[in-house]
């Protein structure tokens, strides 16, 4: 059995003292009110025990007085708060009822000159813009051929340079030797990969760009046998 002598016995015990104080001192608040409220409790506590505490580094009149001043500007920031809350909303409402009283009269401008861009221009106004139906595709460049195999095919291509929007790709086959022109594919990107394609025949290849307004101009064609 582990002996001790009598001092370190009693070393073990203070150490073990300290340990426990830690963990059962208080701790500084965090938050706004809980500090104000351990400065009420200090001021009270110290101005009633003059006696133990007799040298205080900060004089309980210094306390207050640094208390006083920040509930003080507490309040003020409290005030200045609902003040800016109420300054918002009135801006609100302002900003509100200006935007109907000039839509009302840009109504009345518009319907009093039948929408003539050049005197609604002299209110800092404009006529209504007139939709522009969307075009069709332009015509698909440079369809190359960068891969194939046994029954396979990679096909790659750059998008039109005029023309509307593209929202997909047709890839269309048909024999070399002529006939009509059949799905083969619908991408949306600019390239495709092929697969079962009919093998030992030549196969001619095109692309077409479409859109909801209708379709592009077929581009070059390309030839592989697989």
């Amino acid at each position: 059995m582990l002996r001790l002598e009598g001092y370190a016995i009693w070393d073990l015990v203070y150490r073990i003292d300290l340990i426990e104080r830690e963990m059962t001192m208080a701790r500084f608040p965090l938050r706004e009110a809980e500090v104000a409220a351990l400065a009420e409790n200090m001021i009270a506590g110290l101005t009633d025990n003059p006696a133990v505490y007799p040298t205080l580094p900060v004089a309980v009149a210094d306390l207050t007085t640094s208390k006083n001043e920040f509930l003080s500007a507490k309040s003020d920031v409290v005030a200045a708060k609902a003040a800016y809350e109420a300054a918002l909303a009135a801006k609100d409402a302002v900003m509100e009822t200006l935007e109907g009283q000039m839509k009302e009269d840009l109504r009345y401008a518009e319907n009093t000159v039948h929408f003539d861009d050049v005197k609604l221009k002299l209110i800092g106004w404009g006529a209504k813009r007139v939709s522009v139906s969307l075009a069709a595709p332009g015509q698909v460049m440079e369809l190359t051929v960068p891969m194939q195999g046994d029954g396979s095919v990679m096909l790659a291509w750059k998008a039109p340079t005029d023309g509307g929007a593209v929202q997909a790709y047709m890839v269309m086959r048909r024999p070399r030797t002529g006939g009509a022109w059949e799905d083969a594919a619908t991408a949306v990107i600019t390239e495709a990969q092929l697969s079962a394609q009919p093998k030992g025949i030549e196969l001619e290849y095109c692309i077409i760009a479409v859109n909801k307004a209708g379709e592009g101009e077929p581009c070059n064609t390309q030839m592989v046998v697989l």
